[in-house]
């Protein structure tokens, strides 16, 4: 039983054609498979941007709750401060625990994003490898 290669042409074909052909042809099948491969790169990253997309509204979403609970809170630790002081000092004491805290959170998350690595198409990158090493194998049964 013949072999065949990936175009389905038995191996005896191919080493009958001349060098010029093969090389022709191996240039085709190449930049067709570097355009699928941007393909699947392009649709890879277009999902990942999706489920991030979705990720991001929920956490608007609760963002946005959480602010309204804080200012409830805000309020309720203002009016209990202001049994013991006036209203002006307790609702400034707030402010200023409120404002340390922001600078602390906004410190840390512009050091995480400093780290962020951008996403890296897993299955391409796999793919890509696969096709290296068949391009390898088939420059050395071309030599022979």
């Amino acid at each position: 039983m013949a072999t065949e290669n990936a175009g389905g042409a038995p191996a005896e074909e191919l080493r009958e054609r001349p060098i010029g052909d093969l090389v022709k042809e191996l240039a085709g099948q190449t930049s067709t498979l570097v355009r699928q491969e941007i393909q699947l790169a392009q649709a890879e990253m277009t999902q990942k941007g999706k489920e991030a997309g979705r990720g991001a509204g929920l956490l608007g979403g609760a963002a946005v709750v959480a602010l309204l609970g804080l200012g409830t809170l805000t309020a309720c630790i203002v009016a209990a401060l202001a049994e013991l002081m006036p209203v002006w000092a307790a609702a400034l004491i707030v402010t200023v625990v409120y404002l340390a805290i922001a600078a602390v959170v906004a410190l840390a998350g512009r050091n995480r994003l400093r780290e962020a690595a951008p996403p890296v198409p897993e299955q391409t990158v796999e793919t890509v490898k696969e096709d290296v090493e068949w391009a390898k194998t088939r420059t050395r049964s071309a030599g022979k």
